[in-house]
């Protein structure tokens, strides 16, 4: 094929797969969607709400004072718990990958800790803490640390040694050497920990606030389970799918452009 042909032919192949992404994108929702109304009209589980019903539901429960009384204070703590996850576990990562003798005789320790599920330390938090907010975001940020303290360690770890002896050959400040070369080298590793801490945090804000709250999204899903308020229930956990959905939309948007410079030079490789 001659250079004109391939270029005429990479918009077109670029159209069919801008085409196919849209097509499973749109299309497997609705056929889910569908499949859930067929079958929901032909179950006789009282358990099982059809989209009408459970949409009707999240209007009349969510889009009003709950919003304002559970779903936002929900989300504040969720991002309070975030970032000081990010900040805890990028310093302390740093400190630790950098420093191979504190590795090795923190390593155990660290092992122990991330091996307990964070949700069997509510019960701790709340005698230590009291039912209070707190409490809540301390839970929070108790399991969402772990991945992304590892993965710091580990981009740091694996930074490149020879880039780092031609910037001390240089004689860059251990804290240009730091913001120019160590945290660019780790930042991959880095914002997959927070990726994988946005599912951790999103859980155990649910987790806790059924456990000791008066409010917030886990505990009102909760209560229409123990009130057998089953679409109110459904439309619950469509709201938090919902917010899980926003958070990974919001953080592929900063990811790309942190990782702007990572994700070209994936592509020039591949070119």
């Amino acid at each position: 094929m001659t250079a004109v042909g391939a270029t005429k032919a990479r918009p077109r192949d670029l159209g069919v797969r801008v085409a196919e992404n849209l097509l499973f994108a749109v299309g497997l929702p609705v056929l889910a969607v569908g499949l859930w109304a067929v079958w929901s009209t032909r179950s006789t589980s009282r358990f099982l709400v059809g989209p009408g019903t459970l949409l009707d539901a999240f209007r009349q429960t969510w889009l009003g004072p709950a919003f304002v009384e559970d779903v936002l204070p929900s989300v504040y703590r969720l991002l309070i718990g975030l970032f000081a996850s990010i900040l805890l576990g990028v310093a302390a990562g740093v400190v630790i990958g950098r420093l191979r003798p504190l590795r090795e005789m923190l390593e155990p320790l660290l092992e122990f800790f991330r091996a307990i599920p964070p949700p069997v330390l509510i019960p701790v938090a709340m005698l230590l803490l009291g039912i209070t907010d707190t409490m809540k975001v301390v839970v929070i940020t108790s399991g969402a640390i772990w991945p992304i303290l590892l993965n710091t360690i580990e981009g740091v770890r694996s930074t490149d040694s020879v880039m780092l002896e031609t910037a001390r050959s240089f004689r860059i400040s251990r804290w240009d050497r730091l913001w120019l070369l160590i945290l660019p080298a780790a930042s991959p590793r880095i914002m997959t920990g927070v990726r994988q801490a946005l599912s951790v945090a999103l859980i155990l804000m649910v987790i806790s606030e059924m456990f000791a709250s008066s409010a917030g999204l886990g505990y009102r899903i909760a209560y229409f389970q123990r009130n057998y308020l089953i679409a109110e229930m459904w439309s619950g956990i469509l709201l938090l799918g919902l917010i899980g959905v926003f958070l990974a939309v919001a953080f592929g948007v900063v990811e790309r452009r942190v990782l702007r410079w990572y994700h070209g030079m994936k592509e020039i490789t591949r070119a």
